[in-house]
């Protein structure tokens, strides 16, 4: 029987041509030094460039690297669950494949791991992400802790060290919507975390424009929280007492004969202003039905094409 691997590296590749390479060296030099039997699990998202090209010519030459292919942009997230689906290690490894996660750190999060720990996380303090980037996380992380009523650290992403039963359980999960980091908070399991060294991008530019970055923060809430509509169910509350006691105060001005003509302006900011509350009331439950709507269908969150 064949030996498994110790530890498996998954890592999704998306415009990656001029960095895949690098990234497999440096992989390799870290497990040398860890002196530990692994495999690398590279998943292709459809990408543009010659990324499936580099990474097949590479798969001929190292033994230990499993490539995968998408059989279209499917998005890092479900990416990531499509190398999961293909692991054989007892601990798993989730980085990004642009080298700010630096596959140096793998060995303190192995470490750290073997203390007792089965997710460890990578937390970066000092982050060499673009501005944008920046201020979009910390916002998305404000919003997520309101919304949910629970904490969540924009310093982690992706890259940890997770036991493979955290895997197993994170596979489990049917969510349509597809987020790693939320996923592996929500099953639990005995967590730390750790300070690395975050890098700049090794080549090329992030994918992630301000409309993914929006998109992925929007879905992301919508499938993890249904507090905006106790939020509005709230707000109409408070509306209807407003109107109750003003209904009060225009009965006793009625019954006293001080009822004056009331203004056309009045009337008309009133309709559109709760006709405004109707409509976005309406507008988010059926953002809701039709979340529902997509999970109902169960389509596959990915397909693979092909595997090296």
């Amino acid at each position: 029987m064949q030996n498994l691997p110790h530890i498996s590296i998954v890592s999704p590749v998306y415009r990656a041509e001029d960095i895949v390479h690098e990234l497999v060296k440096q992989i390799q030099d870290a497990m040398r030094l860890l002196d530990k039997s692994y495999e690398i699990i590279l998943v292709d998202d459809r990408s543009p460039d010659n990324s499936w090209e580099v990474m097949k010519d590479l798969a001929e030459k190292h033994k230990e690297l499993k490539c995968l292919r998408l059989s279209r942009n499917f998005g890092q997230h479900p990416a990531i669950m499509a190398g999961l689906s293909q692991v054989k290690g007892e601990w798993v490894i989730v980085m990004d494949c642009d080298l700010q996660d630096q596959p140096k750190e793998i060995i303190n999060l192995y470490h750290k791991a073997k203390e007792g720990y089965e997710v460890v996380l990578a937390k970066r303090s000092v982050r060499k992400d673009s501005s944008l980037k920046k201020i979009s996380s910390k916002i998305f992380s404000w919003i997520y802790a309101y919304l949910t009523d629970s904490e969540y650290d924009n310093e982690v992403a992706n890259y940890g060290i997770y036991n493979i039963k955290v895997i197993e359980a994170v596979l489990t999960i049917g969510d349509r919507i597809k987020f790693f980091p939320l996923f592996v908070k929500f099953v639990g399991f005995k967590t730390t975390s750790i300070e690395v060294e975050h890098a700049e991008r090794f080549a090329g530019s992030t994918s992630y424009n301000l409309s993914k970055l929006l998109s992925l923060a929007f879905n992301t809430i919508i499938s993890f929280s249904n507090k905006p509509l106790k939020l509005f169910v709230k707000f109409g509350i408070f509306i209807s007492i407003l109107s109750f006691i003003i209904g009060i105060y225009y009965f006793y001005l009625a019954i006293g004969n001080r009822v004056e003509v009331s203004g056309f302006s009045s009337i008309i900011i009133s309709i559109w202003f709760l006709s405004g509350i109707i409509i976005t009331t309406i507008g988010v439950i059926g953002i809701y039905i039709g979340k529902i709507f997509e999970q109902g269908k169960a389509r596959p969150t990915y397909i693979i094409d092909e595997m090296l």
